[in-house]
């Protein structure tokens, strides 16, 4: 390939990696500050959640229109083409873990409404926290292709998910001790559910990562014990 084009393509892919660090830094703000929403009662902090989430999709929307302009002009050999794809898909994980963090948002209202769970909504931003360090180091993986790091991540859902499993039980012993309590739990229980979901794509990142610099796909990782299939909306 003439070193001229292998310039500009890799010019055209920082300029893309940037734009999926950013478009991180996003949403990582955005699993956070519904967390804080959630513990806080915060519910004009949930609707800048909410409301932020169109600058997330953007976001996801332009890496997607960058990488097809990058396919078309610069037309990457097989190792480029890689990195190409998984950047689009990253940009897609990073996407529905903004809907998440949305989904959480827009529950705070009716929270705040019912009666409160002691330590429910404290020991969810806990979890989320957790999420949100793995993101981080995700992305820090992603930007310096560092495969040992993605695999730590890899390795941390493992938290997320008997977290998850605790949160479970905690929810239904509230539901059995008192029927009000029936209401928020159910929330309470959509939400660790999907901080969970959030620590599966976070994975898929990290493997995305693996898979780039070393061409390796289907990697192998402990999962906790499986939680009830609970199904619920992303927006």
């Amino acid at each position: 390939m003439n070193p001229h084009i292998v310039s500009s393509f890799d010019k055209d892919l920082e300029e893309i990696n940037l734009s999926v660090l950013k478009m991180g830094g996003q949403v990582e703000s955005a699993i956070l500050e519904a967390a804080r929403a959630l513990e806080t009662r915060d519910e004009e902090l949930a609707l800048t959640v909410v409301e932020g989430d169109k600058a997330i999709d953007a976001a996801e929307e332009q890496i997607n229109n960058q990488v097809v302009r990058l396919l078309a002009l610069r037309q990457p050999q097989a190792g480029d083409l890689r990195t190409a794809v998984a950047v689009m898909k990253t940009a897609g994980d990073l996407e529905r873990l903004g809907d998440y963090a949305k989904n959480m948002a827009k529950r705070v209202p009716v929270l705040v409404a019912s009666p409160m769970i002691d330590g429910a909504a404290g020991a969810l931003r806990r979890q989320a926290r957790l999420v949100g360090q793995m993101l981080t180091d995700m992305l820090d993986a992603f930007a310096r292709h560092d495969t040992e790091l993605a695999r730590d991540v890899i390795a941390r859902d493992i938290e997320v998910d008997d977290m998850t499993n605790a949160l479970f039980r905690e929810f239904i012993t509230h539901m059995m001790e008192d029927p009000r309590n029936i209401t928020p739990c159910l929330h309470y229980v959509f939400i660790a559910k999907n901080i969970e979901r959030m620590g599966d794509l976070v994975t898929h990142g990290a493997e995305n990562v693996i898979f780039v610099t070393e061409g390796e796909t289907g990697i192998e990782r402990d999962k906790g014990l499986s939680t009830a299939t609970i199904d619920t909306p992303r927006d």
